[in-house]
């Protein structure tokens, strides 16, 4: 059967780890070939392979903490946050008291005609001054209390006060009963709140994922070094059975065909080695990448310093399904974005209709101002009146706090928009984007109920698995063992104990392979029920 690179390619890449026992074995000498190697050989070795790989070593807390911190995922959710949290903040803002003052002086020339104007050319100066606070309710109410007051000064031979205080204020009150009542007045705000909770459910949800993501990143980059620890060895091995392969065939135990074999594998184990490297290389930068930094110094790689758990307990698939489905984040963010559409549509239906207020005002004024003489042009004597001081401006405010002149206003404002289309248009849209959300929430429900069942299944099984992978991994070492024997004794082909090397390697790989498979599902099952995973700002 001729050996040729395309089998080599398929089988070896992922056959080593116990060929370490043969490199043992034929590094010996022929004395020893009968004798089993060690136990602990094949591990030693591919122990003494792995410290000989050049990195930086990382622990996976470390990563994971580096992750958090550098990941772009987790700083777009916590920009995304920001985000939310400020538009909270602008709408309850709508609903904070405003305070406004106005301050003012103007002064007017006005010629008459008029001989009861007072003057050819009226003058007059004012100081002018006002103060209102106004509140909206998240009812609609909206409540303003005002405060007026002018000073006033005129040439007008006729004005009994100079200079003269006049003052008003006014409590009023606007009260939607249609549009703008209710929901109608803080559906925006309802809406922030709810898309601020989304977005911070969003945000433990990115932290929790970045941690499940580097974590299986972290293992699948144990295995890309072991892969490479692996494929070393194997190379070392294949060089030392060359050695040995050509040691023989000039004793002429065996033939030409057995060196070429034992060369044409070599070889395909020198280009293998390459690939895993640069496997190894692409592994570790993807894995720089998630954590946001590379390594230290002249470190070109990670390494992993931690080994993946060896079991796991199985999960009781039914409680674990209940638990995502009641606690996981994705589900939560989702849920209060739903939230905060329906407070739109709810918002969007009330303001549909027209618009009815109630409005209604209570006021007083106030005036007040120093007397002076007049002299009257009427009458066949002229005659001089002296007006009385009423007082100066503290009076005219005193006289609107206790309504000495008080006014009132009761009365209802109606808006109806002909044809409503700009309302009922709105709420048409708002109600099919909540559908639309409802839709993608229900199907967020399903597809995290079967990842949480596959990942239930996975660690349920992953011990039986392991354990079938080390029995695979006994059964090849043996294999080899006797492989190596009979080849030395001359009863099997090169040939054939590369073909046991491979299934070695691969019984090895299998094994390593199926501890990151159960790491991979625990960190996934801990991120699909949140588990650990709530904020200081969550729990509030």
């Amino acid at each position: 059967m001729p050996i040729t690179s395309a089998w080599f390619r398929r089988r070896l890449p992922s056959a080593l780890a116990l060929l370490a026992a043969c490199a043992a074995a034929s590094l010996a000498g022929p004395a020893s070939a009968a004798a089993p190697p060690a136990a602990a050989a094949p591990d030693s070795a591919l122990a003494q392979t792995l410290a000989r790989i050049e990195g930086e070593p990382l622990t996976l807390e470390q990563a994971l903490l580096a992750a958090v911190e550098g990941s772009t995922d987790a700083r777009l959710a916590r920009a995304e946050l920001d985000a939310a949290r400020g538009a909270l903040r602008r709408e309850r803002g709508g609903f904070d008291p405003e305070l406004s003052a106005v301050l003012g002086r103007n002064s007017s020339e006005q010629p008459t005609a008029s001989l009861f104007a007072g003057a050819s050319v009226l003058e007059t100066q004012q100081s002018l001054g006002s103060a209102s606070l106004s509140w909206r309710s998240r009812w609609g109410t909206e409540l303003t209390a005002a405060l007026d007051a002018v000073r006033s000064e005129s040439n007008n031979a006729f004005a009994s006060l100079r200079p003269q205080y006049d003052a008003t204020g006014r409590l009023g009150l606007r009260q939607p009963l249609l549009k703008g009542f209710g929901a109608g007045a803080d559906g925006a705000l309802v809406s922030a709140e709810r898309s601020y909770e989304s977005a911070l459910a969003a945000h433990d949800d990115a932290v929790l994922g970045v941690r499940a993501v580097v974590e299986t990143a972290y293992w699948q980059l144990h295995g890309a070094v072991r892969d490479l620890a692996v494929q070393q060895l194997l190379r070392d091995q294949a060089a030392s059975l060359l050695a040995e392969t050509r040691v023989r065939a000039d004793a002429g135990l065996i033939g030409p065909v057995q060196v070429a074999s034992a060369r044409v594998f070599l070889a395909e184990q020198e280009q293998a080695v390459l690939d895993r490297r640069e496997a190894l290389d692409q592994a570790s930068d993807a894995f720089a990448a998630l954590i946001g930094r590379r390594p230290a110094g002249a470190a070109r790689r990670y390494l992993t310093a931690d080994e993946p758990p060896l079991a796991f307990a199985a999960p009781d698939e039914a409680a674990t399904v209940a638990a995502a489905l009641s606690d996981n984040l994705q589900l939560r963010s989702a849920e209060r974005n739903v939230a905060a559409l329906q407070a739109l549509a709810d918002a969007a239906a009330g303001n549909a209709r027209p618009r009815l207020d109630l409005l209604g005002s209570l006021g007083g004024a106030g005036l007040a101002g120093s007397g002076r003489r007049i002299v009257s042009p009427f009458g066949a004597d002229p005659e001089t009146i002296q007006t009385a001081d009423i007082g100066g401006l503290g009076e005219s405010l005193d006289q609107v706090v206790r309504r000495t002149y008080p006014n009132w206003s009761v009365g209802v404002s109606f808006s109806l928009p002909l044809g409503g289309r700009a309302g009922g248009g709105e709420r048409d849209r708002i109600r099919a984007s909540t559908q639309y959300a409802g839709l993608l929430l229900e199907s967020a429900r399903r597809d995290l109920e079967s990842r949480v069942r596959a990942d239930c299944r996975e660690l349920a099984a992953s011990d039986d698995r392991l354990a079938l992978a080390d029995e695979g991994v006994a059964a090849s070492r043996e294999q080899v063992r006797i492989g190596l024997i009979e080849f030395r004794n001359g009863r099997t082909t090169a040939f054939e104990l590369v073909r046991l090397a491979a299934d070695l390697a691969a019984a090895q790989q299998r094994r390593s392979q199926a501890l990151v498979r159960a790491a991979r599902a625990a960190a996934d099952l801990r991120r699909l029920t949140a588990d650990g995973s709530l904020t200081k700002e969550s729990g509030q």
